[in-house]
């Protein structure tokens, strides 16, 4: 496996350990509809969390949350719809990023509530 698939598979089990910290409960994890990947699927009270989890070995191109595209949130809009379809669910929505900078300096971990909002 590539260093950088590598990387971003121990930033996503990273991320499900420090939402399970906060008291989510982790539905789905890699979640795959259509063309799209939702990393993490967690619920939260009444709502339901959709996690695009990005993680970098150095800030120096940009944040890890600058990484997530307009064509890219439109394909996890559609699966998670899919989803909330699929199991009948009847929750409030909320798309969030985990950002994660590991590297031999330590880790940085930044939960973005509301990280960003999709409308058709």
């Amino acid at each position: 496996m590539a260093e950088h698939n590598e990387l971003g598979k121990s930033g996503e089990k990273e991320a499900v350990e420090f939402l399970r910290a906060k008291g989510y409960t982790i539905l789905e994890i890699n979640y795959v509809y259509d063309r799209a990947e939702v990393d993490i699927i967690a619920k939260t009270g009444k709502t339901l969390v959709a996690v695009e989890v990005k993680t970098r070995s150095t800030p120096e191109f940009g944040d890890p949350q600058d990484f997530v595209k307009p064509a890219q949130i439109k394909r996890l809009v559609k699966a998670v719809n899919f989803y909330i379809n699929d199991k009948d669910l009847d929750l409030e929505v909320r798309f969030d990023i985990v950002a994660i900078i590991k590297n031999k300096l330590g880790k940085r971990i930044e939960h973005l509530e509301d990280a960003f909002y999709y409308f058709e």
